[in-house]
């Protein structure tokens, strides 16, 4: 095996170079963030620290899907940096194999795949709960009558009052709180019976608990009330599955699929969620692998252009393939397992049979 010393200069190298691809992509994710954050706050009276505070909270959920490419691109550039300096020729010159001196790299993405799963997927979940709770406060501050909310989310429901459509346009608690809402009530003639503004919607047994309300109901005019019920046939675990089964954190995954299955609700969503969760060692490791089999070739031999390129391309055609898998997963055609899985595994096996033909003959 390689010696530690020479592990761990080939894995710091590739550490920080994943690191820095990473932090470099946050930064440029938060700068789009602010400027569109700014843009839909418009004339409302919110502080610089405010804004800042939700793009700080936003940017781990937004980020988390980044990791599968700044490990492509970092074990690129650090296998690329190693052969141009010639560390790699006199390694190989030194009777370490290609195997060996890719063994730290791929063992640092699978650490940061489970770091990924584990830790960072958590806190993402929780600090876009934060935001939402923030954003909830900022675009509470209508103003105007049935003041638009810039879209938000859309709820269909059906209850003994008949059919109802709600627009929110924030959510906190998994959708159980909604604010700056737009409800439309529908007799059973499908004519609107009722359209109502809230400040805030909170789900209870059985009903919708509208606060602030203002009611329009053709042929009445316009009623204020401090609190007005909507009824509703909706359960938490049904609002939840509309509206958050990405932002269910990974230690909570097993028990929302439970829940879900125990109500007769669907559960292929969390399901898919869950594996795609403890499959992302494997595709960070198949990323590695990828990289490695475009990445070792001899400067002086010329096409490193082109096989950069390849490299590149492999890896983001892995990367549509895996969504490809999951939309197909999420649809019920494939099973969660196999659409989390299957993409990973053949990934990292096209890696190691390239690398087995070009190290080993």
């Amino acid at each position: 095996m390689i010696g530690p010393t020479l592990g761990f200069y080939f894995g710091r190298r590739f550490l920080s170079s994943v690191l820095g691809i990473f932090v470099g992509c946050v930064f440029l994710i938060m700068l789009i963030d602010f400027l569109e954050m700014s843009r839909r706050v418009g004339e409302r009276d919110v502080d610089s620290f405010t804004l800042l505070l939700v793009i700080l909270y936003r940017a781990p959920f937004f980020t988390e899907q980044l990791l599968p490419f700044a490990v492509l691109f970092g074990a690129i550039g650090t296998f690329l940096t190693l052969s141009r300096r010639l560390e790699l020729v006199v390694a190989r010159a030194a009777g370490i194999s290609a195997w060996q001196f890719i063994f730290p790299a791929c063992l640092l993405a699978v650490l940061l795949g489970v770091f990924s799963t584990t830790i960072y997927n958590p806190m993402s979940a929780d600090f876009k709960e934060r935001a939402n709770r923030i954003e909830a406060e900022i675009f509470n501050r209508q103003t105007g009558l049935f003041a638009s909310t810039g879209g938000g989310f859309w709820i269909r429901q059906q209850s003994v009052d008949g059919q109802a459509i709600i627009q929110a346009g924030a959510k906190v608690d998994g959708g159980r709180q909604l604010s700056g809402v737009n409800v439309f009530l529908f007799g059973p003639d499908g004519k609107l019976q009722e359209r109502i503004e809230a400040r805030n919607a909170t789900l209870e047994d059985g009903a919708w608990r509208l606060s602030e309300a203002r009611v329009l109901t053709p042929g009445l005019g316009l009623q204020s009330y401090d609190t007005y019920m909507v009824a509703t046939n909706l359960t938490p675990n049904q609002i939840e599955e509309t509206l958050q089964s990405d932002t269910v954190p990974f230690w909570n995954l097993p028990g929302a699929i439970e829940a879900a299955r125990r109500v007769g609700f669907g559960v292929e969503r969390y399901r898919l969620q869950y594996q795609s969760l403890l499959a992302r060692p494997m595709l960070l490791l198949a990323m590695v692998l990828i990289a490695a089999s475009v990445s070792l070739r001899v400067f002086r031999f010329g096409g490193i252009g082109q096989t950069i390129l390849g490299g590149v391309a492999a890896g983001f055609l892995l990367y549509v393939f895996t969504k490809l898998a999951e939309d197909l997963g999420e649809a019920g055609i494939v099973h969660p397992i196999i659409a989390a899985w299957f993409p990973a595994v053949v990934g990292a096996l096209m890696g190691v049979l390239i690398l087995l033909h070009r190290e080993d003959g």
